[in-house]
């Protein structure tokens, strides 16, 4: 699903300083674009890590399928849910298909490093052919951090833990030289970091023109900032001209359309070339044209757009390679993110990118520039043909389409923050996704299947499962909030009960013992025995829990910042969120095609009942022990 990270919500600075500070995180480089004399010394610490963490797990069949049914009680009717029970025991009857299938699962985790990865890659991106923009790639609105950037020693990764596990590092090595390349039924994703020579170049693009920037000399040193800006500089006074056909737009297509684009513009042998180099490249950043000027109020939003899509054919959508793993947006007023191709890494590693480069930038390069000259940036060039014209051409029709469609919000919650469920011994995270429930259901009168995602980086090659937020503890609590009948006493008593059974459930996900990715499992698996598909996966209900109308992330970082995303299904909500301290930093999405959403709507509900909420426990405040 998309993601979109805004980071620091306050006004931009200067665009010129804003550029340099970024462009030396081009060599911020926490990420192993290391010289190739320090790669052998990364892989082998690397590879040793790796190989110490625990292989993902496949849940026992019993425990996944109760807390299968468990989870659709508060969003199927008694009826359905009834019909389910029967075919979760036909499932699982002795020496039926579901033990078969759990058998044939328990092989391949034996025979993989991880029973889950190949698969997820494949049906969750690579096969999804959507639209990269909107539909899958997340966005950053990356703020103000403080002064000039410059390049960092070579050094391996510090591994991160949770609750005093160590984590998989592998998409942290995803992030960079890597590009996904469209196919005609799935895609795939390349990655150069690792052959004999890696890159040691960066694509800038300004006014949809393509430029080859090195970042490092041929002796493997890093340039310097200083360097680096007047490379910049050179690039962005060569390219001033705005008649050139944005050929990047190409790639915001469905994916089917653009794979056959594809292959028609890597006939030529120019282009061939130039995409060859964008693929290649560490990362892309984007020197944006400037955007319409809009009030104050409405900046938030438009920068959202800027990040998330570009704003259209006639503004910056051109000026991006969306296929691109890694991709910094510059605006010309100073606003700056950053757009990740979804299929190579969540959004964690990505935020703990942007607190880096943050914390980087805000330190004094120590380097003098020697002075040198530098020979201009090679620009990549493309012969446009008519077909290709034409194929540009159809690419802006969709995206516009697209854009029309999108509405987003991307606001501040100022009342609170981490601070007070912490100071009630409740679980931020939990807190926050009770207040949606509660906000959804005062709006539609039901609760419905929501998803958050929960980190298998536990394990190796870990990824996601899915958390779900609606349970019954949940929907018996929101119920209760509108119920005259019920005590605030009670109500305080439901409260802490759902957030519990949150975060019980958390817990589980990322000890890999919930239940979305094992059924997912279990189904490809039939798909591979060729076997007739199991009725569980054919019922109703399995449809309506897969159907998630919220799907939400918490994507939290140090810097004040948010990421942002489109809904998963036509008439959902995508809701993403930061936990600050004192504030909480929300984006929420939803389609304009669908009478029944509407994101300012949800925003106004989920702030009104995260102040309910707080009410609510401080009218009862906790014995103290």
């Amino acid at each position: 699903m998309p993601r979109a990270v805004a980071l620091g919500l306050p006004g931009p600075p200067r665009a010129g300083e804003r550029m340099s500070r970024l462009l030396c995180c081009v060599q911020a480089r926490p990420l192993g674009f290391l010289k190739p004399s320090s790669l052998t010394k990364v892989s082998s610490h690397f590879k040793t890590h790796q190989d110490s963490l625990p292989r993902l797990p496949v849940p026992p069949l019993q425990q996944t399928l109760d807390h299968y049914l468990k989870a659709l009680q508060p969003i199927v009717s008694e009826e359905e849910w009834a019909q389910t029970k029967q075919l979760v025991e036909e499932f699982q009857s002795p020496g039926g298909v579901g033990e078969r299938l759990q058998k044939g699962l328990e092989r391949r985790a034996r025979k993989t490093e991880n029973w889950l990865s190949e698969w997820w890659l494949k049906t969750a991106y690579l096969q999804y052919r959507q639209p990269l923009v909107i539909y899958s790639s997340p966005v950053a609105h990356v703020g103000a951090g403080q002064g000039g950037g410059r390049a960092s020693s070579p050094g391996t990764l510090p591994v991160e833990y949770l609750g005093g596990k160590p984590l998989c590092m592998n998409q942290y090595y995803q992030i960079l030289s890597s590009c996904r390349v469209p196919g005609p039924k799935q895609d795939s994703v390349t990655n150069f970091s690792k052959i004999k020579k890696p890159p040691a170049h960066i694509t800038v693009v300004h006014n949809y023109q393509f430029f080859e920037l090195d970042v490092y000399h041929s002796d493997g040193t890093p340039l310097t900032s200083d360097q680096i800006f007047t490379q910049l500089e050179k690039i962005w006074n060569s390219s001033l001209q705005t008649n050139k056909e944005p050929v990047g737009i190409l790639t915001s297509n469905h994916r089917n359309s653009w794979a056959k684009a594809y292959s028609t513009l890597i006939k030529d042998k120019v282009n061939r070339e130039s995409v060859r180099s964008i693929q290649k490249s560490i990362f892309t950043v984007c020197l944006d044209a400037p955007m319409p000027r809009v009030s104050e109020d409405r900046y938030r939003h438009q920068v959202a757009c800027q990040m998330l899509h570009g704003g259209g054919g006639k503004l910056n959508s051109g000026n991006r390679w969306f296929d691109k793993t890694l991709q910094f947006i510059v605006a010309e007023d100073g606003a700056c993110g950053l757009i990740y191709e979804h299929a190579a890494a969540e959004g964690p590693p990505i935020t703990t990118l942007v607190d880096h480069v943050i914390e980087f930038t805000k330190k004094p390069e120590l380097v003098r520039s020697p002075m040198i000259p530098l020979p201009m940036p090679k620009k990549l060039r493309f012969n446009i043909t008519p077909e290709i014209k034409s194929d540009i051409e159809k690419a802006k029709q969709n995206l516009s389409i697209m854009i029309q469609d999108l509405d987003i919000t991307v606001f501040v919650f100022h009342h609170f923050g981490k601070d007070f469920p912490k100071s009630e011994k409740l679980s931020p995270d939990a807190f926050i996704q009770m207040a949606l429930q509660l906000a959804y259901y005062r709006i539609y009168g039901q609760a419905c299947a929501t998803y958050e995602s929960a980190s298998l980086r536990m394990f190796h090659l870990g990824r996601t499962d899915t958390i779900r937020s609606a349970s019954m503890d949940s929907l018996t609590f929101v119920k209760a909030m509108g119920d005259p009948n019920v005590t605030e006493h009670q109500k305080v008593e439901l409260l802490r009960k759902a957030v519990q059974a949150h975060r019980a459930y958390t817990d589980l996900a990322i000890c890999g013992k919930a239940f979305d990715r094992h059924l997912l499992g279990l189904k490809l698996q039939a798909i591979e025995d060729l076997v007739s598909m199991p009725d569980i996966f054919m019922d109703t209900s399995y449809a309506i829990a897969m159907h998630f109308n919220l799907s939400t992330s918490q994507v939290p970082a140090k810097t004040d910042c948010v990421m942002f995303f489109g809904p998963v299904v036509p008439d959902g909500y995508g809701v993403c969120y930061n936990p600050m301290e004192s504030h909480i930093n929300f984006s929420v999405s939803a389609y304009n095609s669908c009478a029944e959403t509407n994101a300012v709507r949800l925003a106004h509900y989920l702030e009104q009942a995260l102040l309910d909420m707080r009410a609510l426990l401080q009218s009862h405040p906790r014995a103290k022990l």
